[in-house]
């Protein structure tokens, strides 16, 4: 057996990967990471909030990268998107649903608080929820791959301090893939669940880090699992294998990616300024 042999099976060349909110962060990672294995990267867009053409310059070393528009609270754009790349492509074979907003980025989206948590249960669960329907409706194709992207706040376990309906709808997409697994446990989908803790994204840096002072921030890394924040690449590393076919004995699997925060939560409340 040779060294090619060994590393074969995570080779992606051929797969058309679906990722919605790509554009930055872990999603971004995700984009980066199955391209340079050799994946066609269906990457997903918000119409007059995001711009294309400066998407395509973050992207300009990827070779096979198309975009296409989605609105999550919309159920024609989520439609339209899959007919959109269904007709470029002829098939999806993997879908991660990345795209969500949380607790600080929520106002980016609606600016009255008292519909705010109407729409990040919209963008977070529901949105999801119609992801996984219009994929899974798709015309069979062998060994389809289905990565919902939760948060360990929610999907692994409970923070105080963060608004309710973040933790609440991570929590709707754990048991969503739990459900969809449950379903599909004798059809050639595989269906996971990946929960991060703790990421160098600008989403945690909004909603957490921001607030601190230079000392505060380095003592509450210091208080971190690993002592530091996980990077949007090891997220990448999950959804990669995720992908690829070795990936079918997960099937089901709700993975706490947190280092460890998710079975001690506790260390954010640990935590003293």
């Amino acid at each position: 057996m040779t060294h090619l042999d060994l590393i074969s099976p995570y080779y992606l060349d051929g797969t058309i990967v679906l990722i919605t909110g790509g554009t930055g962060g872990i999603g971004r990672a995700c984009v980066e990471r199955l391209a340079n294995y050799g994946a066609k990267v269906a990457l997903t867009y918000v119409e007059n909030v995001e711009d294309p053409k400066i998407i395509k310059e973050k992207f300009s070393d990827i070779k096979f990268l198309n975009l296409y528009p989605l609105n999550l609270c919309n159920l024609e754009s989520i439609k339209g998107c899959f007919q959109s790349i269904i007709k470029e492509y002829g098939h999806i074979d993997v879908l991660v649903n990345n795209a969500g907003v949380g607790s600080a980025t929520i106002a980016d989206w609606e600016s009255n608080p008292e519909n705010q948590d109407r729409i990040m249960f919209d963008i977070n669960a529901d949105g999801t929820l119609k992801m996984c329907q219009n994929f899974l409706a798709l015309p069979d194709k062998k060994n389809k791959k289905l990565i919902n992207i939760s948060s360990v706040g929610g999907g692994i376990s409970a923070f105080p301090k963060f608004r309710h309906s973040d933790g609440m709808s991570k929590a709707a997409v754990a048991f969503l893939t739990r459900q969809l697994a449950a379903e599909t446990v004798h059809l050639d989908v595989d269906v996971f669940a990946i929960c991060p803790g703790a990421t160098n994204t600008a989403m945690f840096e909004a909603s957490t880090l921001s607030k601190l002072t230079f000392d505060e921030r380095e003592k509450f890394l210091s208080n971190l699992p690993k002592k530091r924040l996980i990077e949007p690449q090891e997220i990448a590393a999950i959804v990669h294998f995720l992908s690829c076919p070795l990936s079918s004995v997960l099937h089901g699997s709700i993975i706490d990616a947190s280092m460890g925060l998710g079975v001690r939560p506790g260390l954010l409340s640990e935590y003293k300024y």
